[in-house]
This record gives structure tokens, C-alpha cells and sequence, in this order.
């Protein structure tokens, strides 16, 4: 789906730099004034929090999830079915299949349960989400590669090596949004492309953030319950590294094969005397990513214990101080990058667009099916949880393909909470006893959002980006072709070796 860049989201105005120093100021000051402000207000958060409405996750049905279901059938069918209609309404219909969900439960629920889980959801899941997402996708596409990138197999293979390593570092979102310009670059004269960015999205935007807790949310949500920043480093290097290098290769004989057929090979690997030297501008933007990894690790170990409380939603004193933090940063990099450097890199809002708006709608039409799992053997997908177990002991295998099926379909951050809290919830005891119980947890709820578009956020981010430069990628369940085909065979492998 190829957006056009709304005027307004163009910020026109920034390429004058009096103009971006002025914006960076007011923006600034505004950020520093909320904090007397969030100072002031953390006497009233916990009897508000007290009070809170509550939803019982038990007391739904399974026809909750038709919303939720709604859109993910408009994502994956609209594009092939009605691509005009999609490409000039997809705000309206996520909307639509919003208010879906919205007014009936209102309805049935009450106007205050609604308000509430609107406001929990906003305020404690998708502010914080598109904020990141906004932070890295700005910062990152102040990062140019110029010179000669030459997209033979070998240095495509290492490319994705290279951001592989990285997204354990840095984030899949962050390597995903540092590299897929370069990549589209480096192709762009190649007329096979579909497949570089399909293990694109495996690999740097999935699988190679199963490091350390930096590299996807579940494993950060782990960190901050107690387990150790290096165990998944040490337990899930294994799986991860025979995951790559399966990948690698198989896309080096993939890429190799279409390399050779390619129509649009016009510049080859020995022409080195045409080549321009290759040379990055925006360097100051890798320090800002790394200010970006240093903002969100901030909301992970400090916590003065001063909330916000707004309409019975406890907003944590650290989170807003890292979403400000984060904008702050994103202004920061508007102001330090040149107009031109941004544009010549195909810079746009347009991808960041899309995905605030679709998944503005994924986030609430899944509040009921997430209710649902957390309602456990109660909900009406009590049948899940209990098959995870057997005779009061977990299955490692069952919770590796019941954690990966929904982190494909729902949030996998969530997704990972519901089942570590359903092995016990006992990180010291999940660690060493335990462990490879873990293990599978937090491997698939990694490893499977590279499974469908909506799995993992950089999917639809690489996606809509690719798109935008001109590659036909596939349709959503098209892609899942792709990871049907190729990936799942892949986990079958690695549940024998590592989880039974």
C-alpha cells in the first residue's frame, strides 16, 4: 500500500533552521513543564487506581474477538479485493472495526468499563508504542548510506547478517528502520527484490532480537519480572543460531539463483572502478538511537513511584519521562538532519501513518481476546491454557507453539506475560528449574512474530516502507506462504532439538 505523504506531515518548515531551532524550543519547554505538573498529581493515583473498573475476562464470549478478527480479514483481503478502496479509505475501516468493538461493549459493559479500558489502553500500550516507533523511525531515516551499494547475494547475506547482530542490541524496530533503506538501495536495480525483504523481516525485524532483552518487548517485560538481562542471551543462542544460519543460507541460494537471472544486474561485483566510495551523513543520528535505547531502558530501572492517575489509569512517572525523552529525541534529529539528506533517503511520514492507524484499531479491538487469555482455564480459550500442561507440569514444546501461534495474531508482549505468569510467574524459579520452559516462551513469542505482518510492529514498518519505494510485496496471506513454508518447518526442527 503506497501512501501519499500528507502536506501537513511534511513539516516543510524544518528545512529552515531557525524554524527547527524555534520547533526543538517550543517542544522543549513544553516537555520540561509537565513535570511539576506529574509531580503534583501522584497523591490522588493510587485511590483513583483503587477504584478502577474491571473487566472479567471470564464472563466473555469468543464472539468478542469478531472485531479483532475484523480487521486482520481487512488487512490481509481489502489489498487484494479492493486496493483503491483500501489505499483511500484504510483509516475509515480500521476506525470502523474500532467502534465496533467500542459501542456494543459500552452497551453491554457500561460507559465507565469502555472509557476505562480505552484510556488503560492508549495511555499504557499505544501512546507508548507509536511514541517508540515514531523516535526510531524518525532517527533512523536520518541515516543515509551514500556511494555504490551493490546488491550481489554475498553482500545482501551479510547485510542481513549485520542486522541480525544488531537487533539484539538495538531493537528489531531499530535495526529494521536503520538498514531496510540501505537494503532497497543497494536492490533497487535488481528486479527480484520481494524475497530480500521477506527474510528481511525474518531475520532483522524477528528472530534476531532474541538476545537480550533490548531486542524485542516480551523478553524487556521479562527483564523487568525478574529475569537476568544475559539468560537469554546464554538459553536462546542455540535455537537463534541454528534459526540464522538455516536462513542465511537458504536466502543465499534463493538470492544467488535470482541474481544470475536478473535483467536488471547493471552494475556487477568487479566494476569496482564505477563505484563511489560509500559514506554516511546524519551520523549523529546513531547516537540518538543509542539515546533511544538508553530512554526506554530508563522506564525499565527507575521508579520513583509517582503515577498520573487520568480516569483510574496509574501512568508511571517513568513512563512519561521516557515517552518525553523519546519525542524530545525525534526533535533532536529533525533539527541535526539536513532537509535534503532526509529526502534524498525517500524519507516520508506515510509508513509511520499507516501503521498509528491500523493498529490504533488492532490495539482495541484485541482488549477482549488478551481478557480472554488472562481469564486462564476460565476464559473461553481455557481449552489453550490447559493444554500447556500435564499433570500439573508444563509441556516446554506445548507452551513454544501455543506462545508463537497467538504472539502471530495478538501482541506478543502480552501474549509472553500470560504464559509466563501460567508456568508460575516465578522468575528465579522459571530460570533454573524451569528453564527450558522459559526458554520456549520467550523464543517463540520472538521467533513467531515473524510469521504474519501484524506479528511483530517493523513487519509492517519494513512492508510499508518497501512498498513505498516500489517492491511488490506480498499480500498478508501471501507472506504467510512465505513463513508457512519456510519458517515453520524451521520450528518443528528446533521444538525436537530444544524443547522436547
Amino acid at each position: 500500500m503506497t501512501l501519499p505523504t500528507p502536506p501537513a506531515l511534511r513539516l516543510p518548515g524544518l528545512r529552515s533552521v531557525p524554524a527547527r531551532a524555534a520547533l526543538f524550543r517550543v517542544g522543549g519547554a513544553a516537555l520540561l513543564s509537565l513535570l511539576p505538573v506529574l509531580a503534583s498529581a501522584a497523591e490522588t493515583a493510587a485511590n483513583s487506581h483503587a477504584s478502577a473498573p474491571h473487566l472479567d475476562g471470564g464472563s466473555l464470549s469468543a464472539l468478542w474477538v469478531i472485531p479483532f478478527a475484523g480487521i486482520l480479514l481487512s488487512i490481509a483481503l481489502f489489498p487484494l479485493l479492493a486496493p483503491a478502496v483500501w489505499h483511500h479509505h484504510f483509516g475509515k475501516i480500521s476506525a470502523a472495526w474500532a467502534l465496533a468493538f467500542l459501542v456494543p461493549f459500552a452497551a453491554v459493559f457500561g460507559m465507565d468499563l469502555a472509557l476505562y479500558e480505552l484510556a488503560h489502553t492508549v495511555l499504557l500500550e499505544y501512546i507508548p508504542f507509536i511514541v517508540l516507533l515514531t523516535a526510531l523511525f524518525t532517527v533512523a531515516g536520518g541515516v543515509r548510506i551514500t556511494g555504490t551499494l551493490v546488491g550481489t547475494p554475498a553482500a545482501n547475506t551479510l547485510g542481513l547478517g549485520i542486522g541480525t547482530v544488531l537487533a539484539s542490541f538495538m531493537g528489531t524496530t531499530g535495526a529494521s528502520m536503520l538498514l531496510i533503506r540501505p537494503m532497497l538501495r543497494a536492490n533497487e536495480k535488481r528486479h527480484h527484490k520481494t524475497h530480500t525483504m521477506v527474510f528481511f523481516i525474518f531475520l532483522v525485524s524477528n528472530i534476531g532480537g532474541a538476545l537480550t532483552p533490548l531486542g524485542d518487548p516480551p523478553l524487556f517485560l521479562g527483564f523487568l519480572k525478574g529475569v537476568e538481562f544475559f539468560w537469554p542471551t546464554v538459553h536462546l543462542f542455540a535455537p537463534t543460531a541454528l534459526l540464522v544460519a538455516c536462513l542465511l543460507a537458504l536466502y543465499f541460494v534463493i538470492d544467488l539463483v535470482l541474481y544470475r537471472r536478473d535483467p536488471g544486474r547493471t552494475i556487477e561485483a568487479d566494476d569496482i572502478e564505477e563505484r563511489e566510495p560509500i559514506r554516511m551523513e546524519g551520523k549523529v543520528n546513531l547516537l540518538l538511537l543509542a539515546a533511544v535505547v538508553g530512554a526506554v531502558l530508563l522506564s525499565g530501572v527507575w521508579h520513583p513511584g509517582v503515577t498520573v492517575t487520568v480516569y483510574h489509569v496509574p501512568v508511571a512517572l517513568e513512563s512519561i519521562v521516557s515517552q518525553a525523552l523519546l519525542i524530545g529525541i525525534a526533535l533532536l534529529s529533525l533539527r541535526l538532519t539536513s532537509g535534503k539528506s532526509r529526502m534524498m533517503n525517500g524519507f516520508t511520514w506515510g509508513p509511520i501513518l499507516e501503521v498509528a492507524k491500523l493498529f490504533a484499531a488492532i490495539f482495541l479491538t484485541i482488549i477482549p481476546a488478551i481478557a480472554i487469555l488472562r481469564a486462564g482455564t476460565d476464559g473461553a480459550l481455557g481449552a489453550v491454557i490447559e493444554a500447556v500442561n500435564r499433570d500439573g507440569q508444563p509441556v516446554p514444546a506445548a507452551y513454544f507453539w501455543a506462545t508463537g501461534i497467538l504472539s502471530s495474531f495478538l501482541d506478543n508482549a502480552p501474549t509472553y506475560l500470560i504464559f509466563f505468569n501460567t508456568a508460575g510467574g516465578d522468575a528465579a524459579h522459571l530460570m533454573n528449574d524451569l528453564a527450558v520452559t522459559l526458554a520456549a516462551i520467550s523464543a517463540s513469542a520472538v521467533f513467531m512474530g515473524a510469521n504474519t505482518y501484524i506479528g511483530n510492529a517493523p513487519n509492517f514498518m519494513v512492508k510499508a516502507i518497501a512498498e513505498e519505494r516500489g517492491v511488490r510485496m506480498p499480500s498478508f496471506f501471501g507472506y504467510m506462504l512465505w513463513s508457512f513454508g519456510i519458517l515453520v518447518p524451521l520450528f518443528g526442527v528446533v521444538t525436537l532439538l530444544f524443547f522436547l
